[in-house]
């Protein structure tokens, strides 16, 4: 993680954006982000994740989290050096994966100029979390998650992105469970 951006109050509610080395576009399989769905609950139910607000588009994921057990540094590296190995495993076995070389030599080459990463990388290093202290902080990055498939034009309503919290906030059940805000 860059030394510029800190989770300074480890009881905070944060929001976070991460995205894919080069901005690589991984995430327009659904066997990729069914990874990340799967991992997110995973951390909901055994890592101390509170999850409020998520969506993944094709290349980055943004999240308002919070961790109970007062670790969001280690909360959020554990996720992405989990899905990280996973994804890079599921491109590498992936027979139907018409990117695969190109994809996987990419991440070689994000390694290569990475000093703290060995073979491949996935993930920017950087998550740069802001602190969410007020009820119109929260708002706004809330609006912001949800409208991120609008605006990149893949979806005319939030509630319509698959990969999103939106359909919760709209009345529906999404793919994975929240703690509201």
């Amino acid at each position: 993680m860059s030394r510029k951006y800190k989770f300074h109050n480890p009881e905070g509610l944060y929001f976070v954006s991460f995205a894919t080395v080069y901005w690589l576009s991984v995430f327009i399989r659904e066997e990729y982000s069914a990874i990340l769905t799967e991992n997110l609950k995973y951390c909901r139910e055994n890592k101390g994740l509170e999850l409020y607000a998520w969506c993944i588009m094709p290349n980055h994921l943004h999240l308002i989290f919070r961790a109970k057990d007062n670790n969001p540094d280690k909360l959020l590296g554990h996720f992405k050096s989990y899905t990280a190995r996973k994804l890079i495993e599921a491109i590498e076995q992936n027979p139907q994966e018409s990117r695969k070389e190109w994809l996987l030599w990419m991440m070689e080459k994000a390694a290569s100029k990475s000093s703290n990463v060995k073979n491949k990388q996935f993930w920017q290093h950087h998550n740069k979390p802001i602190e969410l202290w007020s009820p119109d902080a929260i708002d706004e990055k809330l609006e912001y998650i949800h409208e991120n498939p609008v605006t990149a034009g893949f979806v005319s309503n939030p509630e319509d992105w698959k990969y999103s919290s939106a359909i919760d906030y709209a009345g529906g059940f999404g793919l994975l469970k929240l703690d509201f805000v």
